[in-house]
């Protein structure tokens, strides 16, 4: 059995769309919401990406309602939070939600590892 039983995303560049890429090569189910038009920052999204789209192209909006269809959010970053990333992490917060910050600049990836297996495991 998977330890997860499915990947939410809004679709980003960086560690959204790595998420996405590594529940299709391991046939992990996933899913989420992405703005109208299917927006990312760098243009719109594959639709090989299992994404729903929101009827606006408010990303804020996408982000809220993908923390409120998971069971927890992880945030990795190469330092501070960015905008988009601390409201989703205020998101969690709101909608009561377990989330993890992983600063990979603070936190090598063999330890960034061990901290996500962990959390997951906590976190069921």
């Amino acid at each position: 059995m998977n330890m997860i039983r499915k990947i939410i995303s809004g679709g980003q560049t960086g560690a959204d769309r790595a998420a996405l890429d590594a529940a299709i090569k391991l046939s992990i189910p996933h899913g989420g919401w992405i703005p109208k038009g299917r927006l990312t920052e760098a243009g719109p999204l594959s639709d090989e990406y299992n994404l729903t789209e929101m009827p606006s192209s408010s990303y804020p909006l996408r982000t809220e309602q993908n923390v409120i269809d998971s069971s927890g959010t992880i945030i990795i970053s190469h330092g501070p939070l960015s905008e988009g990333s601390d409201y989703t992490r205020k998101m969690a917060i709101k909608h009561q939600r377990p989330w993890l910050h992983i600063d990979l600049n603070q936190t090598p990836a063999f330890k960034a590892a061990t901290l996500i297996r962990s959390w997951v495991d906590e976190n069921r």
